[in-house]
């Protein structure tokens, strides 16, 4: 992938806070990344004739279900979007403690969360449950963000190709036509938390061979469009050298995304 195809490609930079901050945190967070002069100000988005000036990367707030009211209105004037970490397959009806994405569109949702992690280990879903969320969330008109990856014991056996391919596979089916409308996001298991990063050259291996396997089953031209991110333990210093990369194309921040000034530094490093 040449530099001149990622040009095309407009970064993207997610947060996922998790289980974590309350509402207060939370209107602290969005009051400090739209300030005056952030890229993501509402001065940015009318009234100072730049109306058609996007900022030069995308980024979108992943909050825990009980926040997304105060991130909508944290967030309603500025160029920033915000989305769910999760939804249940159905529209409606008896789940309890679940969440559908009517209702997550309903609160001014552009993105759901699919595949991370964190719900495959915590709550058992498969790969075939995963597609039926990104079934839903396109039903919704909701962008999805799909995220896989290996665990520390796949990567070992050498089997982290492979276990991509099926965690892939099983999705691409349900994923969204325009490449637009849904990213990747590629989270070696034994990185998220830990403190431990794949090196620039790792996670560029695993993002060209999951474009080359979008390539192969949706054709060169969305797989030259779509976004593909790193997540896992990703922090201001050293999210430089992983986006110099010609396969990546941004971040799925978790720890490092719960301080706003962390986050835009983060941004910073992708403009």
């Amino acid at each position: 992938m040449s530099h001149h195809e990622q040009d095309r490609r407009t970064p993207l930079v997610a947060a996922n806070w998790k289980m974590n901050h309350l509402t207060a945190d939370a209107r602290e967070f969005c009051a400090t990344f739209t300030a005056p002069g952030s890229p993501y100000a509402p001065e940015s988005k009318a009234g100072d004739g730049r109306d058609d000036a996007a900022p030069p990367v995308e980024t979108v707030i992943f909050p825990s279900h009980p926040l997304l009211p105060a991130v909508a209105a944290g967030l309603a004037d500025s160029r920033a979007a915000w989305g769910g970490q999760d939804l249940h397959p159905e529209d409606s009806g008896a789940h309890t403690g679940d969440v559908s994405g009517a209702q997550l569109a309903d609160v001014g949702c552009a993105w759901a969360l699919a595949g991370h992690s964190e719900r495959r280990h915590d709550h058992g879903e498969d790969d075939a449950r995963v597609a039926a969320k990104i079934a839903a969330a396109v039903r919704h008109g909701l962008k999805v963000m799909f995220c896989l990856g290996e665990t520390g014991d796949e990567r070992q056996a050498e089997r982290t190709l492979e276990v991509l391919d099926r965690q892939l596979d099983a999705a691409l089916a349900e994923l969204p036509a325009d490449p637009a409308d849904f990213a990747v996001a590629y989270e070696p298991v034994w990185a998220i938390g830990t403190g431990m990063t794949a090196t620039p050259e790792t996670a560029q291996e695993a993002h060209a061979h999951l474009r080359s396997r979008i390539a192969a089953e949706r054709g060169d031209e969305v797989a030259r469009a779509v976004r593909i991110l790193y997540g896992g333990s990703v922090k201001p210093g050293n999210a430089g050298d992983l986006i110099l990369q010609g396969d990546l194309d941004g971040f799925l921040v978790g720890g490092a995304s719960l301080d706003a000034d962390s986050f835009l530094a983060i941004i910073g490093a992708c403009a």
